[in-house]
């Protein structure tokens, strides 16, 4: 095996190895991938991203993996980070890029911040999905003291918990105990949030299969759509992230908006012994 280059970014410190498999494909298995995961052996990340020829048309396709190994639908701030890259090999700041879940219109702004279009917000319980019918808007299942969520779906599913105090709850003991929690069959990314203000709010994540992060696009989405829900804040807000601040924007139309900042940490390759070690 050859050394395979890589390139790590992260947006608000959730942070990514972006790798290109549009000339090649790029295969590897979950034991590998956790091997690259690994901060102390490996290079670490919350999430892999492989940029993969587009499907349907788009400038590219974006598969994303956790650090588990296994493989999710959607990531915000990834794809604020892979459209950056794309946008300056394209020399254009509009770029469209496909998921799992569907295709993403992107755009960095003259500030150097990149906005994406998250599409629709799913509030259906067979859209989360639940284990079943009932309303989303409030959801009695978590842990004390997590114990009423609104459920919303961004490309991947999330249970927004309203709080007083964001900075008290214990995310890294209770947040695994709700992702796996049996009212969510495909498991569930666990959001704490506290108003701050009709246009500010401080959230707190633990994402399934990968733990806390430092931020998550997606779960700043869910978390104004939740709020707006619950009649706690305006349709346009701040979400106040451990790694920094995204703007969210839920429009009149239904789309979320996501934007914020990204950044390139450094350039590197892979050595083929990380990989087949883990093989």
């Amino acid at each position: 095996m050859e050394k395979l280059p890589f390139i790590k970014m992260h947006g608000l410190g959730n942070d990514f190895v972006v790798l290109d498999g549009r000339a090649a494909p790029i295969a590897l298995s979950e034991a590998q991938i956790r091997a690259i995961a690994d901060r102390r052996t490996g290079v670490g990340f919350d999430q892999m991203i492989v940029i993969e020829p587009p499907k349907n048309g788009a400038d590219a396709f974006m598969r994303i993996l956790n650090a588990d190994g296994g493989e999710v639908e959607a990531c915000g701030n990834a794809t604020r980070c892979v459209a950056s890259w794309l946008s300056e090999e394209a020399n254009r700041p509009a770029l469209s890029i496909e998921t799992v879940v569907g295709t993403l219109l992107t755009n960095v702004n003259a500030d150097g911040t990149v906005t994406v279009d998250m599409g629709e917000a799913r509030l259906g319980w067979d859209e989360i999905p639940l284990a079943r019918e009932m309303d989303t808007l409030k959801v009695a299942a978590g842990v004390a003291p997590l114990l009423e969520a609104t459920c919303v779906n961004v490309g991947n599913p999330h249970a927004v918990y309203f709080v007083e105090d964001a900075e008290a709850i214990p995310m890294a003991e209770i947040g695994p105990r709700i992702e796996h929690d049996p009212m969510f069959p495909q498991r569930i990314n666990v959001e704490a949030v506290q108003i701050l203000s009709p246009t500010r709010m401080r959230m707190r994540v633990w994402e399934r299969g990968v733990g806390i992060t430092r931020a998550c696009g997606t779960g700043a989405c869910a978390s104004l759509v939740a709020a707006v829900r619950r009649g706690l804040s305006e349709r346009k807000a701040d979400v106040i992230l451990d790694g920094g601040t995204l703007t969210i924007e839920w429009t009149e139309a239904g789309r979320v908006l996501m934007t914020g900042p990204v950044a390139i940490s450094y350039r590197g390759e892979l050595e083929p012994a990380v990989i087949e070690s883990a093989q």
